[in-house]
């Protein structure tokens, strides 16, 4: 399969992901927590390069500058999935205090401040939440290993 269609199939998947995301907030009613808005910013991101990658078809070289923004971008979300597990970990007494609303804070709060907030989760993060008997952020945290997983082929497979 070559480079132009691996994206294509990524980039959709990302859409995929978004689309289900998206369904369950408004269709099942489970409102996003900070750290699930930031894996949604992340799976948008990794769409968009590999919608860039698919549109651009690049040579070899920029193939591989593509596929290491996306493994980048990939690392990024597995480490805010891994935090969300941590935080639905901590037994209740240890779980830190929930924060004000994303729209109150946008409305008051420099987008720095926003954003940190945003990363370090808050007591919202470590509800649990399935989607098909798992934990939203374990869905997550595999289609991220996965996006991982395949901008590392792609970097360094041999070219036919």
């Amino acid at each position: 399969m070559g480079d132009r269609v691996v994206n294509g199939v990524v980039a959709a998947g990302c859409a995929a992901m978004l689309a289900t995301a998206f369904y369950i907030e408004n269709f099942m009613g489970l409102e996003p927590c900070p750290l699930c808005l930031m894996q949604r910013l992340v799976f948008a991101a990794i769409g968009l390069v590999c919608l860039l990658g698919c549109l651009h078809n690049p040579g070899r070289g920029g193939q591989r500058g593509y596929a290491g923004v996306m493994l980048l971008i990939a690392l990024a979300g597995i480490g805010l999935a891994w935090r969300q597990l941590w935080l639905q970990s901590l037994p209740p007494e240890e779980v830190p205090a929930c924060g004000p609303g994303i729209y109150y804070m946008l409305d008051r709060f420099p987008l720095g401040d926003v954003l940190a907030s945003m990363i370090k989760g808050t007591g919202d993060c470590a509800e649990v939440q399935l989607f098909l008997g798992v934990s939203i952020p374990v869905w997550s945290l595999l289609a991220f290993i996965g996006c991982a997983a395949i901008a590392l082929f792609q970097m360094f497979k041999r070219r036919a």
